[in-house]
């Protein structure tokens, strides 16, 4: 019997990976998919590498139970009249319907082509189940008012650094008489800023728990900075060679088709970055999100409550499978509304957004400054429509996604409510004489 509710833990957490491939994943690619410098196929194929990559291999290998300390374990072992193996069973339970809970809403905005934020999904999920079993005082409301103020902090930061950027990029090379020698000139700073902010992503975001575990100990601090640095020099170097030998004979051509050649040269960078922010997503939020299912196969196993962990590989390996699949299945939803329906995407417009909200979600986590990478990136490109004029924004879809934000965190709650008082209603019991004492 345990093994059967470990099985449907499994189950529930391959689904919550499939919407978050459907809807997070999606997100990072919509860029370079809405930018037509790959194609959905390539975007499906290439994400799901980097996801896979980044969680089975550089993942978390430890999480926290209750997921970002969003409720108390005290609140639930302290509770009068409840023993501390009832505590475990409905912790158990509780998971179990958070899962099940945030990946109902994950599905649902997925259909509509709603970018929302798996974390802020789980998040919302986790705190249901801690206000139903133990009250209101259970849910530790600064680290929610956090949230909240990502709402604001998150698309605000990112659609400032991408407006700045592509501002940058329109005043030196777009907006030039000559844009293919222009780029030529300054092309080289752009691809160094690029490759810069993809290394330390890489660095910070995607291998900081190997760095954590020893592995890489001298790549911290200021040694990283180095490495990137020498990396975005040698990009520059390469690409100065690359931009003399394939634009300088452009240069005297019409200006439409300088353009098109300018902004050719950019599409690779934007596939890059895209496939940056999917690995960096599979190393940090893929066990975060399947962390539940690693709660109840911990709990299941000890009897115990306890604040962190671990996280079994087969967990990790399931999450990145997961995800692949609800990206290739129904991840063409939400890349259409990012990629295409909020601005007109083109392959230096997806650079300036990319980067913009790679630097953004950089600098915050360093200042931890509460941040979604999923509202930063969409800030981003709207950021970018916003230095073409407020007629390049498409207001409707951006006033449907900003709703959709505010309703995540109540809406996931609500259903996990629902769930966990069906379930503890015919199973609690059963649970209580399957675990150890």
């Amino acid at each position: 019997m345990i093994m059967a509710f470990i099985i449907v833990g499994g189950v529930l957490g391959l689904y919550m990976a499939w919407t978050i491939g459907a809807n997070d994943v999606a997100n990072s690619m919509a860029d370079a998919v809405g930018s037509k410098s790959c194609t959905i196929r390539q975007a499906v194929i290439a994400a799901g590498i980097c996801e896979l990559a980044g969680a089975v291999l550089v993942g978390a290998h430890v999480t926290d139970t209750i997921r970002k300390g969003i409720v108390s374990s005290d609140a639930l072992t302290s509770l009068p009249n409840v023993s501390e193996h009832e505590a475990a069973a409905m912790l158990v339970l509780g998971m179990i319907c958070a899962l099940l809970g945030a990946a109902i809403w994950l599905h649902l905005a997925s259909w509509f082509g709603m970018p929302v934020s798996t974390t802020h999904s789980i998040v919302g999920a986790v705190a249901g189940f801690g206000i139903l079993s133990a009250g209101w005082s259970a849910v530790q409301w600064g680290k929610m008012g956090q949230i909240v103020a990502s709402w604001v902090i998150s698309p605000v930061a990112g659609g400032i650094v991408s407006f700045l950027l592509f501002k940058l990029m329109t005043k030196f090379i777009l907006g030039s008489y000559r844009p293919a020698r222009a780029a030529t000139r300054y092309g080289p700073f752009f691809i160094f800023l690029t490759f810069f902010v993809i290394t330390v992503a890489i660095v910070f975001k995607g291998l900081k728990h190997v760095i954590a575990a020893d592995s890489f100990s001298w790549l911290t601090g200021y040694s990283a900075l180095y490495v990137a640095g020498g990396v975005g020099v040698a990009a520059a170097l390469i690409s100065r060679w690359y931009l003399r030998r394939n634009l300088m004979v452009y240069g005297k051509e019409e200006l439409e088709k300088q353009l098109h050649r300018v902004e050719k040269v950019f599409m690779p960078l934007v596939f890059i970055s895209s496939c940056t922010v999917a690995f960096a997503h599979g190393s940090n939020d893929v066990a975060n999100a399947v962390g539940p299912l690693a709660a109840v196969v911990e709990v299941m196993r000890t009897g115990d409550v306890s604040m962190e962990v671990p996280v079994p590989v087969w967990v990790l390996a399931l999450g990145g499978c997961g995800i692949t699949a609800g990206l290739a299945i129904y991840g063409y939803r939400v890349m259409t509304t990012v990629g295409s329906k909020i601005t007109e995407i083109t392959p230096s417009r997806g650079m300036a957004a990319d980067i913009g909200a790679m630097m953004t979600v950089l600098v915050c986590s360093r200042l931890e400054l509460p941040v979604s990478t999923t509202h930063t990136l969409v800030g981003a490109i709207l950021g970018v429509a916003l230095a073409r004029g407020l007629g390049a924004v498409n207001r409707g879809v951006v006033r449907n996604i900003f709703g959709s934000w505010l309703i995540t965190v109540p809406v996931a709650a609500v259903f996990t409510i629902v769930l966990f008082l069906i379930a503890s209603y015919f199973w609690l019991d059963t649970i209580m004489e399957m675990m150890p004492s």
